[in-house]
Order: C-alpha cells, then structure tokens, then sequence
C-alpha cells in the first residue's frame, strides 16, 4: 500500500484533528436519531390523521426503517471497506436528511412509508464506515472512549427528538393546519418533519471536509502487503469464530428488543396511562434521556477501561452482560408503577444501564476484527441489531397491546413483559461469548499491524 503524504500523516495525528472529525460525526448521528425517533413522539396525531392502527404505526417505527437498514447496511459496508468512508457518509447524511424532510410532504400511509425507508437506507450508510473510521484515528486503548462520544448521539439525538420534537408540536400544532408557501396547508406533524430533517444537510456538507485517514491493523500477505479480502473469505473468517461474530450481535440484539421498544412506547405510555400532552411526555422523556443517557454512556466508557486496567481483558464484553442483567428490574418496575413521577424515576436507572454499553458494543469487535473486514462486522451487528431488536422491539409491544391485551390502556403491561423476556435473554447469550471473545484477543494481539 502507498505510504500517505507526510503532510497528511501529520493532520491525521495531531489530537485536535481526530476529536474534530469525532465531533462531526457526533453531530451527524445525532441528527441521525432526531429523524429516526421524532416519528414516536406523534404517535397520536398521525394515528388520528391517517386513520391506523397502533401496529401499522408500528411498522413505520420498525419494519419500513429497520428493514431496509438492515439490508443496505451489508453491500454499504462492504463499500467502506473497499472505498473512501467519508464521501459514503456525507451521501447517506444527505439522503436520510431529505427523505425525513420527504415524510413532512407526503399526504398518506404508503408515502409516509416510502419516506421511512428512504431514511433508512440514508442511514445505513453512517455506523459502519464511522467505526472503520474511528478505528484507523484512535490507538486501540483510546477507542471505546472514542466510540462512546459518538454513542452520546443515540441519548442526546434520542433525547432532544422528543424534547424539541415535543416543543416543536407545542409551537405548530395551535392551528389545525399550516399553510405553507409552495406547499399548501399541511398538519403539525408534517411540518415537525420538515424543521426536524433541514439542519441535517448541513451537516453532510461538513463532512465533506473530513480527511480519509490510512487504514491500520489489517491481515498482510506473505510480502508484507495489506490483502483485499474477497466476500467469501470475510465469511469463512466470520463463520470459524461464530461463537463471537454471531452470539455477540445476537445478544446485543436481543437487548435492543427491549431498548427500541422503549424508546419507541414510553412516551406514548405516558399519554395514554397519565394524561400527559404530546409536549409535557417529549420533554420529561426527552430530558431524562439526555441527562442519563449521555452520563450512562460517559461513565460506562470510562469503568470500561478500568477493568481492562485492572486486568478483565473481556471488560467490554463483561460490562454488556452486566447491564443487561441490573435493567432487567427497573426495566420491568417503572411502567407498572402508579404516577408518572414514579415511572419516570425508575426510567433513570433503566435509561442509564441501557446507555452504558454503547461504547463497548462499538468497540468490542473492532478490537478483534481485522481491518478489511471492521464496517461488514459492524453491518453484521447491525442487521442482527435492527432485524431483532428495532423491528421486533417497536411491533412486539404493538402486537401485545392490540392483539394479546386488546387494549391500548394495557401499554404498560406490554412494555414490562418485553423488559421480562429480552433483557435476561441477552445477558445469557452474552455470557457465552465471554471465552471466545477472549481468544479473539489473543489474535489480535500477535496480528502484524
């Protein structure tokens, strides 16, 4: 491989470049979660606009984003590893952006659906090169750091999704409709979209200026030379340590189950259970989100690397298991609970063990995969993570609620039978990938870089 130009191997180490590209791509997933998640603050008036039910609400939460997320994120990835990582996520920053805009524009079902999987594939195209690309800035030891700063963009996107979504509808919702220049009358809803999905593409545009940095810690032939790796080699490799490159995404997956679903139905089940408005149920649950989801995902990064310190070479993994296991129990607690301020107090513990691992769930596999393969790993993770845990977290509470408890009072009960089930599942399978992954070290450890 040709060595990069001084110059450029100079811009690429110095500290507060890397953190400039780190901020970026905060800002990017940020608003990544904003687009994603301002659909489940206006349950509601969309139901009420489009005449559906809380299920096929569900789908446009779920299955119309997660799916095609899901599919894109393989042959995107496979382009990451292959290709320049900055210019596929100025382009999927871009597109998600314009198709969130898009759901504000539409008039129906079909076209609101349309919208959300062009969000999706938008999206598909931002965490794995991110990863492939944190990876080549960060010494291995500064990584899950790295990768929990990016991670705060699920808490603090998640969080002021519903916090501003919620004062946005506050603003805009006084009139029934809106009548727009260009566009004619539109609903709040619609107009929430369109404020929501602009700031994005300006966004993509400072991605324009990130540099491409060289890639690090790849398999070399017997010269010495990084090896392109063709799809069926990535999948041998993959296939003979299963144990870890198919367990892990599982049980991260499984917990996503629960997290997704959350985040989808709690504000929701506040409306429906106490009576909040849409702006009084965005903005407690959004603020708890940004308060302990963003002190979650810092403090869960930093007792990482404390127990790698004191000698738990599988502390990431480690850490993971036992997050699953302590939110099991507030997880379930919280909606059963009699008052919104008792719900929303046993949110906070729930809110921070679920942001916790971010750090580790992202850097984990990165610190055992080679590199011509870390943005299909981090697909891998994904697909497993939104195929389980986005799709069946967001329509297994609706399925609950409307098809087991035919009721949509019981949405509590719904929320404390998916904490039940998917947060003990997790920590199980986890637990299995403790020994493997411990192996996986070892190679990595006498890989020639």
């Amino acid at each position: 491989m040709p060595r990069p130009p001084a110059t450029f191997v100079r811009l690429h180490e110095r500290a507060w470049y890397r953190n400039y590209v780190l901020l970026v791509l905060l800002l990017a997933y940020i608003f990544s979660f904003i687009d994603r998640q301002i659909l489940s603050l206006m349950v509601g008036p969309i139901r009420q606009d489009l005449g559906i039910s809380d299920f096929e609400l569900s789908l446009l939460q779920g299955w119309a984003f997660a799916l095609f997320y899901s599919v894109m994120v393989l042959p995107i990835a496979r382009l990451a590893d292959r290709h320049s990582r900055r210019t596929i996520i100025g382009c999927g920053i871009a597109l998600w952006s314009a198709m969130t805009v898009g759901c504000g524009l539409v008039r129906g079902y079909a076209g609101l659906f349309l919208m959300r999987v062009g969000v999706g594939v938008g999206e598909a195209a931002l965490s794995p090169p991110t990863y492939s690309l944190l990876s080549d800035y960060f010494h291995p030891e500064r990584l899950a750091r790295a990768m929990a700063i990016f991670s705060l963009g699920i808490s603090i996107g998640g969080g002021m999704a519903y916090l501003v979504g919620g004062l946005v509808m506050e603003m805009v919702s006084q009139p029934e409709t809106l009548v727009v220049p260009l566009l004619g009358a539109i609903r709040p809803w619609q107009a929430t979209f369109i404020i929501v999905g602009l700031p994005g593409l300006l966004v993509a545009l400072m991605m324009l200026g990130i540099r491409e940095p060289p890639r690090r810690g790849g398999l070399r032939d017997v010269a010495g030379q990084v090896q392109r790796m063709p799809v069926s080699q990535v999948w041998r490799y993959l296939m003979d340590r299963w144990r870890l490159y198919i367990s892990f995404p599982l049980g991260t997956a499984l917990l996503g189950v629960f997290g997704f679903g959350m985040m989808a139905w709690y504000p929701t089940f506040l409306i429906r259970t106490f009576g909040m408005s849409i702006g009084e149920a965005g903005a407690w649950f959004g603020l708890m989100y940004l308060v302990f989801g963003t002190a979650g995902t810092y403090f869960g990064a930093r007792l990482a690397e404390i127990l790698h310190r004191r000698g738990h070479r599988d502390g990431h993994m480690r850490l993971i298991m036992l997050a699953a296991i302590a939110m099991t129990v507030p997880g379930i607690i919280g909606p059963l609970l009699p008052s919104a301020p008792l719900a929303l107090l046993a949110l906070a513990p729930t809110i921070f063990l679920k942001s916790s691992y971010y750090g580790s769930s992202g850097a984990a596999l990165q610190l055992v995969t080679p590199n011509q393969m870390r943005a299909q790993v981090t697909a891998v993770q994904i697909f497993f993570g939104n195929i389980i845990g986005m799709t069946v977290g967001a329509s297994s509470i609706a399925a609950l609620t409307d098809f087991v408890f035919v009721d949509d009072n019981a949405l509590r009960y719904s929320l404390a039978w998916v904490a039940a089930v998917f947060c003990p599942a997790g920590a199980l399978v986890l637990k299995s990938c403790l020994r493997p992954y411990v192996k996986a070290l070892d190679e990595a450890a006498s890989r020639n870089d």
